[in-house]
């Protein structure tokens, strides 16, 4: 359980955990919508992001997006239901979202490609997500 180890460590690592816990199942939760990552990827490389996408599969600096570019890939519905869900305002949700997608790709992706058990990956961050927060 390595690379969910590393995944939920890096992006819970300090602070708000329980905002970030939340927002890291959101971040899982639009992947699993979009059809796992290799759905979320090709969204974003067909979205005109696809440098930015590329950075966070391989195995070097992640290049950041901004809120408004992550709302022009996903949409406005997707992230306004996102931000009702956290008690976010519009702006909030896109932001936090554009923090957390990009690390949890990358750590999804620790060798620069996407594994073929990707979907186990995520199944089994939920479910540690939500022993966390049951404890």
């Amino acid at each position: 359980m390595g690379l969910l180890d590393g995944l939920l460590g890096s992006v819970l690592g300090s602070g708000a955990q329980q905002s970030q816990g939340s927002m890291l199942q959101i971040a899982l939760q639009v992947i699993e919508q979009n059809g796992g990552l290799p759905g979320v990827i090709s969204k974003f490389e067909h979205g005109g992001m696809a440098d930015h996408v590329a950075s966070w599969v391989g195995t070097g600096a992640n290049m950041p997006i901004s809120g408004a570019q992550l709302q022009e890939i996903l949409g406005s519905g997707s992230i306004g239901e996102i931000a009702q869900r956290l008690g976010l305002s519009h702006a909030d949700a896109s932001s936090g979202l554009a923090q957390v997608l990009p690390q949890v790709i990358d750590k999804m992706t620790p060798d620069g490609q996407v594994p073929a058990d990707q979907g186990d990956i995520v199944a089994r961050a939920r479910a540690l997500l939500e022993k966390m927060n049951a404890g």
